[in-house]
């Protein structure tokens, strides 16, 4: 939770602290709380202090190429938001840092306007120092910092890094080639590479004419907010072509935005796509760098997508969404002359999800997920044949595919088989004549939430744990689940910062309530320590329920949450239907209605809550942010009065009319057709 959500928490909490109750049923204060288990008190400034309550947790970790190593962001402990980047040697198990972040930004140098943005899009506008990197080739990695763009080349005698740009502009997006001969980049709206041998410059794509709102190799505004899709060029295998994007934004409204920060308001016009209106038109274009020749092969805009673009084998992929959102076309090109056909595509009656799992195999055809059933699913695609094999089925979803071990024709995928609350590695073969037939194994044992990175040969697996009593602790694994060596093993010691608060340390209790419509919906409740069930307490109802998030897991939990408990405020959360990772059915009852059957499903927990002997059902508040700051205006409106003690909605929308075409059209169409 950031510092801006638990802010909004806790003006709920002092909101209700202030509601008139009988002495006897106040909550105990967070000193009797302390006092009662001895440990300190947690404090708003302690929250957010360096180093973290949750320990030091690696961010942005991935294998070589190779194999041979393994690297992360690490956060400072005298400084939790500014990260370096350090490597782990799968040999010998010795961790070392790679790259100082000081060394080569000192000053913290000012973010362009297009890296902020970014930032945003991938919700790291907090981290400082390097925020992110990128491997090449087994011994080359990309960083970029302080505007400029540096190459970390492994020798037998340490890391040595070389600065690759040095201008007044602000590169970003950097990439190394295929074959590590290049390094590419975006500098003012086009695209650059950089021959690692001779040290020439190129400019691959036209120059941006700012003027006309065309610039090139980048992502609009929607790819990067709603498609999560971050960059706007990708380079062939065997590094002949590079394809970029040519995005023309002339069209787009210009719309003046807020930037609001500590100490000053700041108004910047912006090219916004509002729900209804124009969006950016966008072309592809591919750089043959035999001849130097660039041939425009398609043209999406401002009625369609274009969501992903991914190179398989020789041939290039690109899938684009129509505006009404309810079908993805896989389109193909081949090379000269980029003749484009679509081998197949998926469409829904109400809106298509996109996915980012498309894996080429080595002895040919794709891996792919569908919801063609009504749960996210693996499909193996023949593309030459045309032949399609469905992998896995079931009322359950798949989440990711990780990896591909082709020895053994095994697939490595994530997902919720066991249960919606807690995230797995599984694995499955591809050789199964049917999804029916096939044998799914868990690789992650139960009792908390995994995430994955698999290695490129798929033999060994980065694996992320945490549960509610166990922050997220980063192993190495071999690929049936033997942990080999802790990257971070974050053990709940003496040494930990959490290790003081401990005695306090509460942690929710989960259940299901029922639907109107007969649907399972699970929540989670949080009680102080020393809960004592013959006392009445408060209630803080935490709320998002928007889709593509899931808020009720078996995993760490915000430690914010502890600071409500230990003060003695019960926390409650419930996923209602429309949220992430239960299938279409449970999504789509949001289509063309938000802001009603969620709802509905939040009214229904809090009954569930006044119905418990425990609670003070005259001091429920409800708060939420984004999304869940909408949920928090349109359930304190539609509840009875007196539901609610307090209510603190942040960033909510307000008028859907004023948000973006590609989220807001997906589930509420446009202002002129609802």
């Amino acid at each position: 939770m950031t510092i801006r959500r638990f802010c909004a928490a806790l003006v709920a909490a002092l909101a209700l602290a202030s509601c008139t109750t009988h002495a006897e049923e106040a909550p105990q204060s967070a000193k009797d709380t302390a006092s009662m288990t001895d440990a300190p008190r947690l404090t708003p400034e302690r929250l957010y202090a360096s180093p973290s309550l949750s320990g030091s947790t690696p961010r942005a970790v991935r294998f070589s190429p190779d194999g041979k190593r393994v690297t992360f962001l690490k956060p400072r402990a005298e400084d939790s938001a500014r990260y370096d980047l350090w490597q782990f040697d799968v040999a010998t198990g010795a961790q070392s840092l790679l790259v100082d972040s000081a060394a080569i930004d000192p000053a913290d140098t000012e973010l362009s306007e297009e890296e902020k943005a970014l930032r945003e899009r991938k919700r790291i506008a907090s981290v400082r120092g390097i925020a992110d990197y990128a491997w090449g080739t087994a011994d080359t990695i990309i960083v970029p910092a302080g505007g400029d763009i540096h190459l970390v080349t492994l020798t037998a005698n340490g890391p040595e890094t070389r600065r690759l740009t040095q201008t007044e502009a602000f590169e970003y997006d950097a990439k190394v080639s295929p074959k590590g001969t290049h390094v590419s980049f975006i500098r003012d709206g086009a695209l650059y590479a950089i021959d690692l041998a001779s040290g020439q410059e190129t400019r691959i794509s036209p120059e941006a004419q700012p003027e006309k709102a065309i610039s090139y190799g980048v992502a609009e505004f929607v790819a990067q907010e709603e498609m999560s899709r971050y960059t706007g060029y990708w380079w062939s295998p065997d590094e002949r072509y590079i394809a970029f994007t040519e995005v023309d934004e002339s069209g787009v409204d210009i719309i003046p935005r807020f930037d609001i920060a500590a100490d000053k308001v700041t108004v910047i016009e912006q090219r916004y796509p509002r729900a209804g209106r124009p969006n950016a038109k966008v072309a592809v274009h591919v750089f043959d760098r035999n001849d130097g020749s660039t041939r425009r092969i398609v043209s999406v805009g401002p009625d369609d997508y274009l969501a992903r673009v991914n190179w398989a084998h020789d041939s290039l992929w690109f899938q684009t969404v129509n505006r009404d959102q309810t079908e993805i076309r896989f389109n193909r090109t081949d090379g000269l002359p980029w003749r484009i056909w679509a081998p197949f595509t998926e469409e829904q009656d109400r809106w298509v999800n996109l996915s980012d799992d498309f894996l080429a195999l080595p002895e040919g055809g794709l891996l792919v997920t569908h919801e063609l059933d009504g749960f996210r699913h693996i499909y193996w695609r023949d593309t030459s044949s045309g032949q399609v094999q469905q992998v896995t089925s079931g009322g359950w979803v798949v989440s990711g595919i990780k990896g591909y071990d082709q020895a053994t024709r095994t697939i490595y995928f994530t997902g919720f088989k066991d249960s919606p609350l807690e995230q797995h590695l599984y694995a499955v073969p591809l050789s199964a004549s049917d999804a029916e037939g096939a044998e799914i194994k868990r690789i992650t044992p139960a009792g908390g939430s995994w995430t994955i990175s698999m290695g490129a040969d798929a033999k060994n697996y980065i694996g992320t744990f945490s549960s509610p009593s166990q922050p997220p602790q980063v192993g190495l694994y071999t690929a049936d689940g033997t942990r080999t060596a802790w990257i971070e093993e974050n053990a709940l010691n003496d040494r930990h910062p959490y290790t003081p608060y401990l005695a306090s340390h509460t942690v929710p209790e989960f259940g299901t309530l029922t639907a109107e419509d007969g649907q399972t919906l699970y929540y989670s409740i949080q009680k102080p320590p020393g809960f004592d069930p013959a006392k009445k307490y408060p209630v803080i109802v935490e709320v998002y329920g928007g889709p593509h998030v899931q808020r009720v897991a078996n995993d760490w939990r915000p430690l914010s949450d502890q600071f409500l408990t230990h003060a003695g405020y019960i926390v409650f959360r419930l996923d209602n239907r429309g949220t992430w990772n239960r299938g279409k059915r449970f999504e789509d009852v949001i289509y063309h209605q938000t802001g009603a059957p969620e709802v509905r499903d939040q009214l229904a927990g809090v009954a569930w809550l006044k119905q418990q002997p425990f609670v003070d059902a005259s001091r429920i508040a409800i708060q939420g942010w984004s999304y869940g700051g909408y949920m928090t205006l349109m359930t304190y409106g539609q509840a009875p009065e007196g539901t609610f003690a307090a209510a603190i909605a942040g960033a909510p929308v307000t008028d859907w009319a004023l948000y973006d075409t590609f989220y807001t059209e997906r589930y509420m169409g446009t202002p002129e057709k609802n």
